[in-house]
C-alpha cells in the first residue's frame, strides 16, 4: 500500500506524467508496427505446379565489370529448373572481358541472350538504360530482375517467384534478396538492415501498402513496363530503378510477396564501411520522392523508435524509481517481442539468428540514416553511376 501510495504521489510531477503518456504510446506504436508488419506472416507456404500454370519469362541481368561474377553465378541462372525462359544480359559498358566470357557462354546454352550498352551511354541513367534495352529485348511478357553478384538459393527460384503471378491481376512480385553471410560487424550489421527493410516491405505488401522492391529480386509484366512508360520521369535519378519504379506501380491489388526459402536471392555484400556508406546514400537518395503516403508510412517506425529510446534514457537520468522500473519493464518486453519476431522471421528466411546485440544495431541504423539524409543535399552528384 504505501508503494502504490508514493507511485501515485509521483503522478503529480508534470514530467513523469509526459514521459510516461510518450513513452506508452511509442511502446504501443512499436508493438503494433512489429506484430503487424514485421512478421512473416504466419506458415510460409508454395503452391505446387498443379495449381498454378508456369509462364514463359525472361531474366533480365544488367553487368557493370562483372567478369568474376558472371563467372560465379551465370550458371546457377541459366541451370534453372523451369520449363521455359531465357537468360538476358546487357553488358553495361564493361571493360573487363565480360563480351568475351558472354559470348562464349551462348555457344554453350541456348537460352542465354546477351545485349549491351555503349560507352558513350553511360551519361545517362546507365542502370535504367541497361535495364530498358533488357526488357526491350526480351522475347516473353514476364520478367524476372536480379544482379549478376546474385545467386539464387535454389534451382527452383523462378518456379517460385512466377507462382506469385497465379491471380490475373498481379502485375508485380516482390522477391527478398539478403546478402552473403560472413564474420565481421560491418556484415551482421548489412544483414540485420536489409532483414528488417526487407520484413518491412514485404510485411507493409502484405497489408495492402506495397512502397518498395528491390531489383535483385524483383518480376513484373513487359506490359506493366511499357504501360507506364519505363522509367520516364526516373532518368535524373542517381537509383530508383527498382524502388522509385515500385512505389509509382504498386498498389494492393496488383502486388504480391513471395517469401518461401527457395525464392531469395543472395548477393554480395559490401566490404567496408565507405563501400557501404556509399550505397545507403545511394539507395536513400530516393526515397524523399516516395508518394507522400510511402513516406509517412517508411517515416513513422524510426520515428515512435526514437522517441521511445530517447524517453526511456530520459526517465533513467531524471526520473523516480517508479517510473525507472516501468520505463525499462517496457523496454525489456519490446526487446523480447523484437527478438522472438525477428530470429523466427531470419530462421524461416535461413538467415544468421540475432542476440543482445540487436540492440545496438537498433539504435546505430536509424542514426546512420539520419545522418545520410542531413548529409545528403552537400554530396555532388555524378555523371553517372
Amino acid at each position: 500500500m504505501i508503494y502504490i501510495h508514493h507511485f501515485l504521489a509521483t503522478l503529480n510531477n508534470p514530467l513523469t506524467i509526459t514521459l510516461l503518456v510518450i513513452i506508452g504510446v511509442a511502446f504501443i506504436h512499436q508493438i503494433y508496427f512489429y506484430l503487424r508488419y514485421l512478421r512473416l506472416g504466419g506458415k510460409v507456404t508454395s503452391q505446387t505446379d498443379s495449381d498454378v500454370q508456369l509462364p514463359a519469362v525472361s531474366v533480365i541481368v544488367c553487368a557493370h565489370n562483372e567478369y568474376d561474377n558472371l563467372q560465379d553465378y551465370l550458371s546457377i541462372l541459366l541451370e534453372q529448373d523451369y520449363p521455359c525462359y531465357e537468360v538476358i544480359v546487357v553488358d553495361d559498358s564493361s571493360e573487363d572481358g565480360s563480351d568475351l566470357l558472354l559470348e562464349r557462354w551462348s555457344q554453350q546454352y541456348s537460352n542465354l541472350y546477351h545485349t549491351f550498352v555503349p560507352h558513350g551511354a553511360r551519361v545517362l541513367s546507365n542502370k535504367k538504360l541497361a535495364l530498358t534495352i533488357g526488357i526491350k529485348a526480351a522475347h516473353h511478357d514476364y520478367l524476372l530482375l536480379t544482379d549478376a553478384d546474385c545467386r539464387p538459393e535454389s534451382k527452383h527460384w523462378i518456379r517460385e517467384m512466377m507462382k506469385g503471378f497465379s491471380n490475373e491481376q498481379t502485375e508485380l512480385v516482390l522477391g527478398f534478396s539478403p546478402y552473403f553471410e560472413k564474420k565481421g560487424l560491418l556484415n551482421h550489421l548489412i544483414g540485420y538492415d536489409t532483414l528488417f527493410n526487407g520484413l518491412q516491405y514485404m510485411g507493409m505488401a502484405r497489408a495492402g501498402k506495397p512502397y518498395m522492391g528491390v531489383g535483385r529480386n524483383l518480376a513484373y509484366k513487359r506490359e506493366t513496363f511499357f504501360s507506364v512508360g519505363g522509367f520516364k520521369g526516373l532518368l535524373g535519378n542517381r537509383a530508383g530503378d527498382d524502388d522509385l519504379f515500385v512505389n509509382r506501380i504498386a498498389n494492393a491489388a496488383n502486388t504480391v510477396v513471395v517469401n518461401n526459402p527457395n525464392s531469395i536471392v543472395w548477393s554480395v555484400p559490401k566490404t567496408t564501411w565507405r563501400e557501404w556508406f556509399h550505397q545507403k546514400r545511394r539507395h536513400l537518395s530516393v526515397s524523399p520522392q516516395y508518394r507522400t503516403r510511402s513516406k509517412i508510412q517508411v517515416t513513422l517506425e524510426p520515428l515512435s523508435r526514437g522517441i521511445f529510446y530517447s524517453c526511456v534514457l530520459a526517465s533513467a537520468i531524471v526520473g523516480s524509481i517508479e517510473l525507472i522500473s516501468i520505463a525499462l519493464a517496457l523496454f525489456l518486453l519490446r526487446l523480447l517481442v523484437q527478438l522472438i519476431i525477428i530470429n523466427i522471421s531470419a530462421r524461416r528466411l535461413n538467415m544468421r539468428r540475432y542476440g543482445l546485440g540487436l540492440i545496438a544495431y537498433d539504435v546505430f541504423l536509424p542514426l546512420i540514416t539520419l545522418y545520410i539524409m542531413l548529409t545528403q543535399p552537400l554530396q555532388k552528384k555524378p555523371l553517372y553511376w
